[in-house]
């Protein structure tokens, strides 16, 4: 059972990632056998590896993209600098479509964006260069495309980085003519560096030449693109540029793209067409990590904005599908801050013009924002393999509570299995309001509590068949054969179900003919072990064999053996409305807080009441609203259904960040790709095994 209350928002500073994405048709039905489907996946180092180990195999490997607990003044088509620990973010379109000339430094380890001078003219569309104590703005529009070099003074970042300088810039020189929508990367270090300006547009004709400049100052061609474009996605590696899609011209009015990859040698002066990207796109980020280089994000012509990441080997020419953002973005600033295995991605704001399929993630449209942070993943095993990237293996099953029905993701993401279907029909009485689902019987069966329905049911799986019922729909009761807004039921392995009756005030224990054979609670709405319990919603099965209950009425979390004998109890005032303990280890547990004063949040706690890990984000993307249930990954990854933001989550612990959603950000929706409400998940291994809770049936 779930309440509603509200927290106020504060803001922060975010960091982006760009991420192209390939739609995938999705799949369901059903199988006349309640055999597991089998299952292929990536990322079988997510069901046996330990977190922070680096996945060893041949390629590359893929990507992790996270939200940055903090967020930055929403903005687009800025430029973006790195700067020592931080970058910096010059220009850019804001939410009002405007041009801004405002500068501001912002500082990853806290969030902190601190305000760093202001451009002689507001510009979006242009690309920046730092040489040395100067920061270059080159070229943009604002709204007509110009030729002006900005510069202002390279800010430090970090402690002891002083006071900011926030004068007005000043016009530094002239680009050869005006562009925009143009891309810069570097080679070289120091006083040997080079900086190269690909791509772009002078308010009439795509530009093909390829500009350098060792100063900010003085630019000269160096070679011409063999297809002229704007908005490119351009790094640089081995003395080579990459320009990865960008926008073409077209007769009319109608945005077209280019998906080749061009390769620029700057010393032959030479560009040759080398690869194709799997669609045409613009806007979109590349970047070198780990000495591979990707590029991510973007928009499709016509189409949606995207959040897949590729990874691009140049020696063999392939395009290798790498991971996905956690936001899909579009015309995001970028930047690299740090170098070598330290090294992280940033992309900053950005754009969402339109999302589609199942790969859509984060908030729907409009002007980003977030922050993303790119890094090679510790656990999403290699580059150009199905699902590559993904937090899990095998088959993640969520109960779409809003929607009344539960549906079954591989990892790629493809819908491979939703009931109720026209082959699958509901139960008597419907399927209505389904909460907690977890696999049952080696993953041939599945065990789904209907909370405002008043019904347990088993179904087959893959099948569909109705196994079980209890309960009377729609009528609650507390007699044999009534629940009152049951909440996680669970098989044991002796054939038991045990249910949070959560209204009734007691754990419920159902026997496999459908008859009660005893409780934990004497119905009295008071924590008063071992007598009676305060409206209880987890039941969790501990290794054990004892049970980890959660009373929502006064924030306790209890261990119960199955008779009914108490065995600890804690309360815990950080926490509102505690939901779904789970047992991590000896004296470590997690759960979520459904409720608090805030939106929701997840913590682990010890049985003195400790809190040594709390998510607790108050604004943005990366904030959670209602959480009910989180669970850790056998990788250490923390799943979570984010109940009222329509999403499941996965977020890393390590770096505090979501870096996995399925289901739009705040939008409620049955298609492919949406949830709506989602109150319970589970993950099927190709073995028939359920990793987070192996003690069930």
């Amino acid at each position: 059972m779930r309440r509603n209350r509200r927290r106020a928002a504060s803001l922060g500073v975010l960091a982006i990632a760009v991420v192209i994405v390939v739609v995938v048709t999705t799949s369901g039905g059903s199988s006349s056998s309640d055999k597991p489907p089998t299952t292929t996946s990536s990322t079988t180092a997510a069901a046996a590896g330990s977190h922070g180990t680096a996945v060893t195999s041949s390629g590359p490997t893929s990507i992790e993209a996270g939200v940055a607990p903090w967020q930055v003044p929403a903005v687009s088509r800025e430029a973006v600098v790195a700067t020592g620990p931080g970058f910096t973010v010059l220009g850019g379109l804001a939410t009002s479509q405007a041009s801004v000339a405002t500068t501001y430094t912002v500082n990853p380890a806290t969030g902190a964006a601190t305000p760093a001078g202001t451009l002689p003219a507001a510009v979006h569309d242009g690309a920046a260069v730092s040489f040395g104590p100067t920061t270059f703005v080159v070229g943009g529009g604002s709204p007509n495309t110009v030729a002006t070099v900005q510069s202002v003074p390279t800010q430090a970042v970090g402690p002891g980085a002083g006071a900011a300088v926030t004068s007005t810039g000043t016009i530094a020189g002239h680009l050869p003519a005006p562009r925009s929508d143009l891309a810069i990367a570097t080679m070289g270090t120091g006083r040997g560096t080079t900086a190269y300006v690909v791509g772009g547009y002078d308010g009439t004709t795509y530009q093909p030449d390829v500009l350098a400049t060792t100063d900010g100052t003085h630019y000269a061609t160096v070679a011409k693109l063999a297809v002229p474009v704007r908005y490119p996605a351009v790094a640089a590696m081995g003395g080579l540029l990459y320009s990865f899609g960008g926008e073409t011209a077209s007769a009319g009015s109608t945005t077209t793209a280019t998906d080749a990859i061009q390769v620029i040698d700057p010393a032959s002066h030479q560009t040759k067409v080398v690869a194709h990207l799997p669609q045409p796109v613009y806007g979109a980020s590349a970047f070198v990590l780990g000495g591979t280089m990707y590029v991510a994000g973007g928009q499709v012509p016509g189409g949606p904005t995207l959040t897949q990441i590729f990874a691009f080997v140049p020696s063999t020419r392939k395009v290798l599908n790498a991971g996905l953002l956690p936001q899909a973005e579009a015309f995001g600033g970028y930047a690299t801050v740090g170098t070598g295995k330290s090294a992280v991605g940033y992309i900053v704001g950005g754009e969402v013009a339109a999302q589609s399929g199942p790969d859509q993630a984060g908030v729907a449209s409009g002007t980003l924002d977030s922050v993303l942070t790119l890094r090679p993943s510790p656990y999403g095993g290699r580059a150009g393999v199905p699902g590559a990237g993904a937090p899990y293996a095998g088959t993640l099953l969520i109960a779409d509570r809003g929607n009344d029905r539960l549906v079954a993701l591989d990892t790629s993401r493809n819908i491979t299995w939703q009931y109720p279907s026209p082959t699958m029909p509901a139960p008597a009485g419907g399927f209505y309001f389904p909460d907690d689902s977890f696999f049952i019987h080696g993953g041939t069966g599945i065990i789904s509590n209907q909370e405002d329905n008043h019904t347990i049911v088993e179904i087959g799986y893959p099948s569909g068949k109705v196994l079980f019922q209890y309960g009377h729909p729609l009528q609650s009761g507390s007699a044999p054969g009534y629940l009152n807004q049951p909440d996680d039921a669970y098989l044991l392995k002796n054939g038991t179900i045990t249910v949070a009756d959560a209204s009734n005030n007691r754990i419920l224990f159902i026997s496999p003919a459908g008859q009660p054979t005893g409780q934990i609670g004497n119905g009295a709405a008071a924590h008063n072990p071992p007598t009676s319990i305060d409206y209880p919603n987890g039941d969790t099965p501990l290794a054990n064999g004892d049970l980890l209950v959660s009373e929502i009425n006064g924030s306790w979390v209890d261990e119960y053996t199955l008779s009914g004998q108490l065995v600890w109890t804690v309360h815990i005032p950080t926490v509102d409305y505690p939901s779904d303990p789970q047992q991590l280890g000896p004296n470590l547990y997690l759960m979520t807080d459904y409720n608090p004063p805030g939106e929701g949040k997840v913590l682990e706690f010890t049985r003195s009441g400790s809190t040594p890990w709390v998510y607790d984000v108050a604004a943005g993307d990366a904030m959670l609203k209602k959480p009910s249930l989180a669970e850790r990954l056998p990788n250490g990854l923390i799943m979570i259904n984010d109940d009222y933001r329509n999403r499941v989550v996965v977020i890393d612990p390590a770096i505090d960040q979501i870096v996995w959603q399925y289901g739009i950000t705040d939008v409620s929706g049955t298609s492919t790709g949406e949830l709506s409400i989602p109150d319970g998940f589970d993950i099927l291994l190709a073995n028939g095994t359920s990793p987070t809770h192996p003690q069930t049936g």
